[in-house]
């Protein structure tokens, strides 16, 4: 039995004859008929009978009957809850971000947090790129990224652009190469590199670089929290590629473009479809495109100079 099969019982019961249930309910009275007897097939005992032109309910279809009242009241009061729940403003929302977006996004969101708005809960996951779709099973949103010529996201999770970020060359602000204003990667190909393990994006960025040059790179360290690979920048431990618009400015370092080369990373939401149901999600959803917004800023900004 379904609650649409006891709605109808009810119906019946109440109106007397199933062409009253069927205007009321606005179905035919074939169909009324037909879940009628879907209804009846499980049930041992008669629940409707005939009273002259009448269909009255049995002492049985009289008890189901009631019970379906109860039914429907239990399922008004789910419905209400869950739409509560999906409408609900202020309701919890879990955001994953890998370190640099994480670094970037999660204190723009946390200054537009407030009462009334949705209650963020905020996690670093740094995973290689084919592993950010299995984490919208555990969060709500999740921020990933990959280069342009990656496979696209799989078809199990909706996902939205944030930004399309170029990748500069990270020096020490004394390196003779500081002095020019865009490196090849000729300039760069006999330099030691940082640059991150196997398997996430921007190791395929470092690799191109050799493509071009011709020669391998000799990459002498790997370190996947940017911030990190900054500071080892700095002491001169080598050179790395850093997204423009999500490295923080340091004192010692500088960042140049690289011609010759595609260097440009993909920031994308992820999401299952499912999770944009909820208002909170669909709020977190916007204010992650203003904070994009914010720190791409005017599509002309520079390198950070030190």
């Amino acid at each position: 039995m379904n609650e649409r099969q006891l709605q109808i019982l009810r119906e019946v019961g109440e109106l007397g004859s199933v062409t009253a249930a069927a205007e009321a309910l606005a179905m035919t009275p074939s169909a009324i008929s037909q879940q009628l007897r879907l209804l009846q097939r499980p049930i041992p005992v008669p629940l409707t009978e005939r009273d002259g032109r009448r269909l009255v309910l049995t002492d049985a279809g009289r008890a189901l009957a009631g019970a379906a009242i109860e039914v429907e009241t239990a399922l008004a009061r789910a419905r209400s809850v869950v739409e509560e729940f999906v409408e609900r403003p202020d309701a919890n929302v879990s955001v994953a971000a890998f370190h640099s977006a994480a670094a970037a996004f999660f204190p723009l969101l946390l200054r537009r947090s407030g009462p009334g708005r949705p209650r963020l809960a905020l996690t670093d996951e740094d995973v290689a790129e084919d592993e950010f779709p299995r984490l919208t099973r555990d969060h709500d949103l999740v921020l990933a990224h990959h280069l342009g010529h990656a496979s696209p996201w799989p078809d199990t999770v909706v996902a939205s652009p944030l930004l399309r970020e170029p990748l500069d060359v990270a020096l020490p602000s004394d390196h003779p190469l500081a002095a020019k204003r865009r490196l090849s990667p000729y300039d760069v190909v006999d330099e030691p590199w940082i640059s991150v393990h196997e398997g996430f994006p921007l190791s395929a960025t470092v690799d191109a670089i050799a493509t071009a040059a011709s020669r391998p790179l000799t990459v002498v360290h790997r370190i996947n929290d940017l911030a990190v690979a900054a500071e080892v920048v700095v002491a001169g431990g080598g050179l790395a590629l850093m997204p423009r618009w999500t490295t923080r400015a340091h004192a010692g370092m500088v960042l140049r473009p690289l011609s010759g080369v595609r260097t440009r990373r993909h920031i994308d939401v992820l999401h299952r479809p499912e999770r944009a149901a909820r208002r909170a999600v669909r709020v977190v959803l916007s204010e992650l495109r203003r904070a994009a917004a914010t720190i791409q800023g005017d599509e002309e900004r520079t390198p950070v100079t030190g």
